[in-house]
Order: C-alpha cells, then sequence, then structure tokens
C-alpha cells in the first residue's frame, strides 16, 4: 500500500476549477494509498473532495478597478494559503492557470521547500514573457497544454517542462444534436442562428453585448429569418443579461433566447457565432463553429496592456493553426457594424464551409485527449522523485 498524499491545488476562475477537479479525480484514481487535498477550490473542486481554504469563486475578478477594489480579499487569501502550507507542508503544490496570483504563490511555496507544479501555463509566450524568470526560479515542473508551448519554454531555457494534451478535447460535446436543440428551441431548419457569448464576468458583458445585440439588429435588416441564442454559463450572469436585454431591446425587435448551461448545445445548433476571447474561442473550433472572435476592455486597461501583447493572434484557435482563421474585432475594431459584416459574411455557404474545414485541420493537432491522466503520471513521478 502506497503512501498516503497530501497535496495543495489552488485554481481561481471557473475554467482552472473544472480542469482541476478533473486532475483530482484521476491523482486519486493513480495513487494506491489516499490522497487528501486543500487549497482554493471552485465548486467543482470542492465537490470532487478540496478542502477549501480560500474559495475560488471570490477570486476571478478583472480589471484594474475591479482588482483594485479586490486587493485585500487577494492579500487574505494569498496569505492564508501560504500560511496553510507552511503549516501542511503537502508533499507537492499544484498550481492551476491564475498567473498573477499563482506565480507570486510559486515563489513563497518554493523557498518553504514545497515542490511547485504549474498545470495550464501561463501565456508567457504571448505577453509579459519576463516572467519566465520566476518559472525558471521556482516552478520544478510546468505542464502545458498547447502543442506549441513546450518547444517554446525549452527553447526559452525551461527544461522542466511536459506536453500533457489538451483536457479540452474530450470534455467539449454537446448533449443533444443540432435538431433537437432548435426543436427544443422552436427554430426551423430555414432559420438561420447565431449565437453569441458575451463572457462570464460582469465587466466583459457590460461592455460586450450591448455591441453584439445591435449587430444582431443591423443583421436581421439583412437576413430577415436570424434568430440569435445568447449562451449563459451561470445564473448570476443570466439575471445580468436579462437586464441588459430588456434595456437593449425593450421592443423585442430581435427574436432572441437566452439558454444557461447549454453552450456547447448552442453552439453546435447555430450557423456562425460571436465569441468573447478566451477559452471559448478554442471550445468553438473543436466544434469547428464559424465564429468572430471579440474583446472589449475600458480604454485605460487596453493602453496599459497592450504593449506587453507580443502574440500575433488573440483567439487561442488562431495561435493554433499560426494563421487568421477567424476574425479578431479587438477593442476600437468591436463595433456592431463591423461584427454584423464578418458574421453576415460567415454565413455565405462556400465561406461558411472552408472556414469549418480550417478549424477542423488546426483542432486536430490537440490531439485525443488524455490530458489529466497524463497531467497525473508526471505529477505522481515528481512526487516520487
Amino acid at each position: 500500500m502506497a503512501i498516503p498524499l497530501n497535496i495543495m491545488i489552488v485554481a481561481g476562475e471557473a475554467s482552472g476549477d473544472s480542469h482541476a477537479a478533473r486532475l483530482v479525480n484521476v491523482l486519486k484514481a493513480q495513487h494506491d494509498g489516499t490522497v487528501s487535498f486543500f487549497g482554493s477550490a471552485g465548486p467543482r473542486m470542492r465537490e470532487a473532495g478540496v478542502e477549501a481554504i480560500v474559495r475560488a469563486d471570490e477570486l476571478s475578478v478583472m480589471g484594474l478597478a475591479e482588482i483594485g477594489s479586490a486587493l485585500p480579499m487577494f492579500y487574505r487569501a494569498f496569505r492564508t494559503l501560504k500560511d496553510e502550507a507552511t503549516k501542511r507542508q503537502p508533499d507537492v503544490a499544484i498550481l492551476v492557470d491564475f498567473p498573477d496570483f499563482n506565480l507570486r504563490l510559486a515563489k513563497k511555496l518554493k523557498k518553504r521547500g514545497i515542490k511547485v507544479v504549474y498545470y495550464i501555463s501561463p501565456q508567457l509566450w504571448a505577453w509579459r514573457s519576463y516572467r519566465i524568470k520566476t518559472v525558471k526560479k521556482y516552478v520544478d515542473l510546468m505542464l502545458t497544454i498547447l502543442p506549441f508551448e513546450r518547444d517554446w519554454y525549452l527553447a526559452n531555457g525551461v527544461n522542466h517542462v511536459e506536453y500533457v494534451g489538451n483536457p479540452l478535447i474530450r470534455e467539449v460535446h454537446a448533449n443533444v444534436s443540432r435538431d433537437e436543440f432548435r426543436m427544443a428551441q422552436g427554430i426551423s431548419d430555414d432559420d438561420v442562428l447565431i449565437a453569441l457569448l458575451p463572457g462570464s464576468r460582469r465587466t466583459e458583458i457590460n461592455r460586450i453585448l450591448p455591441d453584439m445585440v445591435n449587430a444582431a439588429k443591423l443583421i436581421v435588416k439583412v437576413r430577415t429569418n436570424a434568430k440569435f441564442v445568447i449562451a449563459s454559463a451561470a445564473h448570476v450572469n443570466s439575471e445580468q443579461i436579462l437586464e441588459m436585454l430588456h434595456e437593449l431591446d425593450p421592443d423585442k425587435q430581435l427574436d432572441l433566447r437566452l439558454v444557461e448551461s447549454e453552450t456547447y448545445d448552442a453552439l453546435i445548433a447555430c450557423d456562425a457565432a460571436a465569441i468573447t476571447s478566451g477559452t471559448a474561442t478554442l471550445e468553438a473550433g473543436i466544434l469547428n463553429v464559424p465564429m468572430a472572435v471579440v474583446y472589449k476592455t475600458s480604454s485605460t486597461n487596453y493602453r496599459l496592456l497592450e504593449p506587453l501583447i507580443n502574440a500575433d493572434h488573440y483567439a487561442l484557435i488562431n495561435l493554433l493553426a499560426s494563421r487568421r482563421i477567424v476574425a479578431e474585432l479587438i477593442q476600437n475594431d468591436l463595433t456592431p457594424q463591423k461584427l454584423a459584416d464578418e458574421l453576415l459574411r460567415l454565413l455565405e455557404p462556400s465561406v461558411n464551409l472552408k472556414v469549418r474545414a480550417d478549424l477542423k485541420e488546426a483542432a486536430s493537432q490537440l490531439g485525443e485527449g488524455g490530458a489529466s491522466k497524463r497531467a497525473a503520471k508526471h505529477i505522481l513521478e515528481l512526487i516520487n522523485r
């Protein structure tokens, strides 16, 4: 019987919570002895049995103003995790994404003699690449989920890096067929369906949803059979979206419906989509959905952050393809007219088919899945060393 393991695991956003929960379950299955977990845990991690020293749900904020007001909360969470790690001395600390918080935490943990694994690499190849110095010094094992990341790290002097595959490959699938979703929503085969994904954070939705709705109003002037579905990830976001829709479309000019926790079903059923930049663009790429990728933050945020960006593309699916498969409408380029024009272009049959084929080719680079199993294997090997 293997010795019991005590593992610290820290996530800070919904996607990290989901990936971490799957890793927790696989680690339990792969280790012969008992494994206990503590750290910063969201709802899925807590469901998987992680003791929530900090609740990750409370750490997901964005934008300088939001971060500024949340600094006391971040400081308390950081201190709590650091002190608890010092007291418990876990066999390993697994830090999942959330780089602004986790890279600082890695430094403190490593100095206390704790092995540090980073799962889901910070996108240092895209922006703020100077942080690679922190990775070299304080991370014992970097686990990447995009195929080009391992080569980038090796080329920049980080040797303790492994590519484990992408956890989304086996996770991204619809629960119903295109026809079943459309039938349930009262959408016929003759209707054009466009999915709108305005993001998961309040600030994103506030800035991006108005342009999406106003673009939809322009589209129905050209495509009178166009219908729209907004995919929301959580109840709180649904409430916010419904309030905004009441203001943005008070006369209900649009045939628009809101679905909650049915994002993949909506994407499979749609003809094109407008998607806020982030993990959702990769998910839509895996589903081969023609899309326009959009993003808008405050002018202050953009002025400060834009000089730090050194990637050729914002959308992960474009980065994977090393070319611009889908349009990116970022900041001032995001206007209702530009978004409407791009979505109408994607509805043209020949364009639609070509983009779907290009997305399928790009997504094929992600492999066949099994990322959590490979990640767990590398982590257990590190512990045993």
